[in-house]
């Protein structure tokens, strides 16, 4: 099974070590720290380990860390994926776009195509996300890809909102 990904305009692929540093790029952008990040700068060594366990993940379970890349571009704008976060069973959906992604509806379209990946490839029965209460886009892209509000919680003195969707 390839875990490379299509979409109408977008090509999702399983991110590699030796893409590190466009993937540390993403991680210290001002615009997504802000939220992904509790507004912290991350260092290189930090994100190597989220990427060795996004290749780990995707060796054992199949899922993982996805760049975002533009079909017609080539341009890698974000990632998107599933991950554990907050103690869950399960993994829950994580997306972050550069500034220059936004407003296409890129992260509705990436994070839709890795929906449809849940439930029929993993066969999970329904899937979470979760983003800081203040970040309206995110909770937007949450709500078009079907995802209701089922819980707010304070994790870490900041107000995080988690969204569920059940199998369609």
């Amino acid at each position: 099974m390839s875990l490379v990904f299509e979409t109408q305009r977008l090509r999702l692929k399983p991110i590699l070590k030796s893409e590190l540093n466009t993937l540390h790029s993403i991680f210290i952008n001002p615009y997504v720290r802000k939220y992904l990040c509790d507004d912290k700068v991350w260092s290189l060594q930090q994100v190597e380990e989220m990427l060795i366990e996004s290749q780990r993940l995707f060796d054992e379970r199949k899922f993982g860390l996805w760049f975002i890349e533009t079909k017609n571009e080539k341009e890698i704008i974000g990632f998107v994926g599933l991950w554990y976060f907050f103690g869950e069973g399960q993994p829950q959906l994580a997306y972050a776009l550069l500034p220059e992604g936004t407003k296409k509806g890129y992260a509705t379209e990436a994070a839709t195509r890795i929906l449809k990946y849940c439930f029929n490839e993993l066969g999970y029965q329904y899937l979470l996300a979760s983003c800081d209460q203040p970040n309206l886009e995110s909770r937007k892209v949450a709500e078009r890809i079907g995802m209701r509000e089922v819980e707010e919680k304070i994790v870490n003195g900041n107000p995080i909102l988690f969204f569920r969707v059940e199998r369609f």
